[in-house]
């Protein structure tokens, strides 16, 4: 069973087994406006939680995506490079950015739920 969580910067997470997917929520997209390039890291590369883990251009700002989780990438959603408006059309789906093998389980317990990410983003508007 997939379970998705979230962070305060607006990344989310859905475990299965040991692999996270993460990506931004449909909240951060709206944000950016229209994505213009996702830089994604190397297959292979280390990630400790709140490591830069992706960046985000869009036509307003550029943002980083930090690793919600500890872990190595080991799958970059690299049709984002070359279709980056794909994180606008589908944020929390096909948009996703990078898995990674969770190495400490633990830090999920410091994520949102889904309840708790919606009140926190009600409390910015």
């Amino acid at each position: 069973m997939s379970s998705i969580k979230y962070t305060d910067q607006h990344e989310w997470v859905s475990v299965e087994g040991d692999i996270a997917t993460i990506g931004v929520t449909n909240y951060a997209q709206e944000q950016l406006g229209d994505v213009v390039y996702v830089e994604l890291p190397e297959t292979g590369k280390t990630l400790a939680k709140g490591d830069e883990a992706a960046v985000i251009e869009s036509v307003k700002a550029a943002s980083e995506v930090y690793a919600p989780l500890s872990g190595e990438v080991v799958e970059t959603n690299g049709g984002l490079e070359d279709a980056p408006a794909g994180v606008n059309e589908d944020a929390m789906g096909e948009g996703w950015f990078i898995k990674i093998k969770v190495a400490d389980e633990s830090e999920l317990s410091e994520l949102m739920d889904e309840a708790a990410y919606k009140s926190f983003v009600d409390g910015l508007e």
